[in-house]
């Protein structure tokens, strides 16, 4: 299998403005925006919900992570494959579409069984846009320029987080003197159901201009075969890559997993902790954690994504899993002391430089996979990662903390313990696979440098043969 990278000159690559490639990085972030608006919304209507529709805390959880991303990521594997073969925002677009219906859905649930259903249908939507976002920015930027494209598009999940806690705040005071609202069609709905039909709809607006305005890039180090064509890869031939890289995948996988942990625990149990801890009505809490998502969370990504880039100029190969060890082993001791103390000023200083740091592996994650990774495995191997990502993370991450409060603690009012025990072990997790990752993923790097000569010097000794043998053939005629 041989690997080749089509770059442009270096005076042409310097020269390039990528005016146009901005442009998608940021309606890619709006789709992300809208897709974290979508998923993170349920979280401030907790109370509401569980009470509607007859919840305990793990039902809830199973409802606003397992089912989200139990099918995000196993359906993230087969949309990445085609991701990987056809135009990818054809394929995102219709993700977009998918999941804003879902949404709206959601507001349309009467019991468990109904919103557990919508919920899966928002995550098989989601997994359409990540996996073919990533790949399309590989192929329009850079390798140097990379972890700023990734982290601009990661800005998206905290704005898209934190305007879905204040969009939430807003609804719930405005419709807070009213039981139960009448709308058309529909009939009747509790108010945190309006949430859902004002926030999922708009996305098919979304969905519309980027099938009407993106266009799918040339692609870009792709896998050649013996004749030096670029050739189709199956998954089959992804498994076999990730398994010849297995002690970097490991260590990048399963250690970005356990970060992503800590931050899905944060964004998902933060607003009950405050509303049973210090008595934060739904309000309150979506104004003030929107807020922090929009400033501190924002601003984590902007500078894991600076860091990375800063990494790999000053010559750090493994600037990626570096960069996402230091916000690990930053992230550790904020995450697991702001449910400890008393001061509600002191819980939320410690809660923003969490955050802060809990945003540095959107970026460097991405660069990682996308930097090592030949261009048809690229959506696949990032399908893959998010696939364990998500189960760990946001699946079994958030459903543990439930899980302690019903049946370790025994009660709601001890969800902070639970989430710092998640949250110290998962981050001190990820601080070591990371940093062991940092050797493993320089050694990948370097097998596969040596593999792409080795490649290039194969083919042109077969073409000096070729040119060699019609010579004498010209001679002898």
């Amino acid at each position: 299998m041989t690997r080749t990278t089509v770059s442009p000159p270096a005076s042409e690559s310097g020269a390039k403005r990528y005016t146009y490639e901005w442009y998608v990085v940021l309606i890619c972030m709006l789709a992300y925006v809208f897709s974290f608006v979508d998923r993170q919304v349920l979280a401030l209507m907790i109370e509401p919900i569980k009470r509607d529709l007859h919840l305990t805390d793990t039902q809830f959880s199973l409802v606003h992570g397992f089912a989200f991303s139990l099918f995000y990521a196993v359906m993230g594997i087969p949309l990445a494959y085609l991701a990987d073969r056809f135009a990818r925002p054809r394929i995102i677009a219709t993700g977009i579409a998918l999941w804003s219906v879902a949404t709206a859905a959601c507001g349309i649930s009467q019991n468990f069984l109904h919103m557990f259903i919508a919920r899966m249908s928002v995550g098989v939507g989601e997994a359409s846009l990540s996996p073919g976002t990533y790949s399309m920015l590989a192929d329009s930027f850079p390798k140097e320029k990379l972890g700023r494209a990734a982290g601009v598009y990661s800005l998206g999940s905290f704005i898209g987080g934190g305007i879905a806690f204040l969009i939430g705040g807003y609804v719930i005071a405005l419709l807070k003197q009213a039981s139960m609202v009448t709308l058309p069609i529909v009939g009747a709905v509790h108010a945190w159901q309006v949430t859902f039909f004002i926030v999922g709809l708009p996305g098919l607006i979304v969905a519309l201009v980027f099938i009407l305005t993106v266009r799918d890039p040339q692609r870009k180090g792709l896998v050649q075969d013996a004749n030096g064509k670029a050739r189709r890869v199956s998954l089959a031939d992804s498994a076999r890559f990730i398994r010849s890289h297995g002690k970097t995948f490991f260590c990048h996988y399963i250690g970005f997993s356990f970060y992503a942990m800590t931050l899905f625990c944060l964004m998902s149990w933060t607003p009950a902790f405050y509303m049973r801890r210090f008595g934060m009505s739904p309000v309150q809490a979506g104004y003030t954690l929107g807020t922090i998502l929009l400033v501190a969370n924002t601003a984590g990504v902007f500078c894991g994504g600076w860091l990375n880039d800063w990494l790999l100029r000053r010559g750090r190969s493994d600037g990626p899993m570096l960069a996402g060890c230091i916000g690990a082993a930053a992230m550790a001791l904020p995450a697991a002391a702001f449910t400890l103390v008393d001061s509600l000023g002191l819980s939320l200083t410690l809660l923003v430089i969490a955050m802060f740091f809990a945003s540095f592996p959107m970026p460097t994650s991405t660069a990682a996979m996308q930097t090592l990774a030949p261009n048809q495995m690229r959506a696949q191997i990032s399908a893959v990662f998010l696939l364990i990502s998500n189960l760990i993370g946001l699946g079994i991450g958030t459903t543990l903390v439930a899980l302690l409060t019903d049946k370790v603690f025994g009660s709601p009012l001890a969800v902070g313990q639970s989430m710092s025990v998640v949250s110290l072990v998962a981050a001190l997790l990820a601080t070591v696979l990371l940093g062991f990752g940092c050797r493993q993923f320089r050694l990948s790097l370097e097998r596969e440098h040596r593999h792409s000569q080795s490649a290039h010097a194969s083919l042109r000794d077969q073409n000096t043969a070729g040119v060699t043998d019609a010579g004498l053939g010209a001679t002898r005629a």
